[in-house]
């Protein structure tokens, strides 16, 4: 008898940092890195906003840039697909950093305005076989309390069996 099997996947991504050139001095590799590190941001940045306006039913034919980036392509079931997605936006109370703060809570609110469904995926004859042994399993609780048994007779338990 096969036992159903559930997969699951998690994601961690730390998007913290200040990539900022000139609040970070950075210069050749470091400043090749902040480069990769902003585009990607920029096409997460831009994935959520199209999401968010699909939710909210602005636009419903437009495509979500998945594939301009590989952070996003990674993330791209925990974005739009059939999965559940926490997002943590970490702020900091120091008036030097209030216009990243600000940003990152403007980024959270978007992310908040996504609204995914999440089923557990099941074949239909996975599905078909799963509800054909819970109706079996009803149907002999009911016949042992008695409940489907011929008139005036008894069931015994071999006949479940």
């Amino acid at each position: 008898m096969p036992v159903s099997e559930k997969i699951s996947q998690m994601h961690l991504v730390d998007l913290a940092g200040s990539e900022r050139v000139g609040d970070t001095g950075a210069s050749g590799q470091r400043l090749l890195e902040g480069t990769n590190i902003n585009k990607s941001l920029s096409v997460l940045g831009k994935c959520i906003s199209i999401l968010a306006e699909k939710t909210s039913g602005k636009k419903k034919d437009v495509v979500v840039p998945y594939r301009e980036s590989n952070l996003t392509r990674i993330l791209q079931n925990a974005l739009g697909g059939n999965s559940k997605t926490c997002m943590i936006a970490a702020v900091s109370p120091a008036s030097i950093c209030f216009d990243e703060s600000l940003s990152t809570l403007r980024y959270a609110d978007q992310v908040k305005q996504i609204k995914n469904v999440a089923k557990i995926n099941e074949s239909p004859q996975d599905k078909l076989i799963r509800e054909l042994k819970e109706e079996n399993e009803k149907l002999k609780k009911k016949l042992m309390e008695g409940n489907l048994g011929s008139e005036g007779g008894s069931v015994s338990s071999k006949m479940i069996s």
